[in-house]
């Protein structure tokens, strides 16, 4: 297979599973260098020992981070520069769901999902500026949502923080490019296999509606013009492409892999 990003510095938040892991698998196989960053530093320590186990001593790297927090978010980047000797993309990926009705939503919790989907993304973004200015060259992503493009029903603080992800994006981008930099999203649909589908969504809607939950998974299949949900391959397809020099002349945009059930 070719290699379009081989030995590149990379890091991803969230990667100790889902579509994190997916991303840090996707990347060491394209032939980078991956930093495998999660809250969970012994899963994500699993993980980085499995993709060395498969690419090679010393390919990975495992850090813990809460990414809500300045120091963290600067260690994970200064340990990456010390491990593969730079930093040429990040993938802002750590983020939360918390849902509810306004009038019941506890406001620690909205603010909880702003703090890790939104200043979580700055404050990653922020640690690798400060190593990709200098540089004159860098690669920023975040994985943003189809509910950073479209209200969210009783999912405020999950669609406002991924709003504000697509401004922070732009607002980045235009600030980043006169070094070389290109700040790009990627706003997946439903990834109806994940973790936080099977072993929750699918349960807790099947009881709110009172069907199976085969019906549900049906129900949100019909909704996508394509038939079926976003796969993790869906979104490391786009990661690589919008990393790669084949997107050099993309930066500010918000990218939409939703089967078409979002075009704007």
């Amino acid at each position: 297979m070719e290699q379009h990003l081989k030995d590149w510095r990379t890091i991803v938040t969230g990667a100790a599973q889902g579509l994190g892991e997916a991303i840090a698998w996707r990347l060491a196989r394209e032939g980078a260098f991956v930093t495998v960053a999660d809250l969970q530093a012994e899963r994500a320590a699993e993980v980085a020992r499995a993709i060395e186990a498969k690419q090679g001593a010393g390919r990975a790297l495992a850090v813990r981070v809460d990414v809500t927090r300045t120091e963290d978010a600067e260690a994970m980047v200064d340990a990456t520069v010390r491990a593969f000797g730079g930093l040429d993309l990040i993938v802002c990926n750590a983020g939360i769901l918390i849902s509810g009705d306004i009038l019941e939503f506890d406001p620690a919790a909205w603010r909880k999902v702003i703090d890790v989907n939104l200043y979580g993304y700055f404050l990653c973004a922020r640690a690798a500026a400060r190593v990709m200015i200098p540089q004159k060259r860098g690669v920023i992503l975040q994985i943003n949502s189809k509910s950073g493009k479209r209200g969210s029903f009783r999912n405020s603080a999950y669609a406002a923080s991924k709003f504000g992800g697509i401004g922070l994006t732009q607002s980045l981008a235009l600030e980043l490019a006169p070094y070389g930099i290109r700040v790009n999203a990627i706003c997946p649909g439903n990834l109806l296999d994940s973790p936080l589908w099977v072993d929750s969504l699918y349960a807790q809607y099947a009881r709110r509606w009172g069907i199976s939950v085969e019906q549900v998974r049906a129900k949100y299949e019909s909704q996508v013009p394509l038939g079926r949900g976003c796969t993790y391959d869906d979104v490391t397809n786009v990661v690589v492409f919008l990393a790669s020099d084949q997107a050099a002349y993309m930066t500010g945009q918000a990218i939409n892999v939703t089967g078409g059930q979002v075009m704007d």
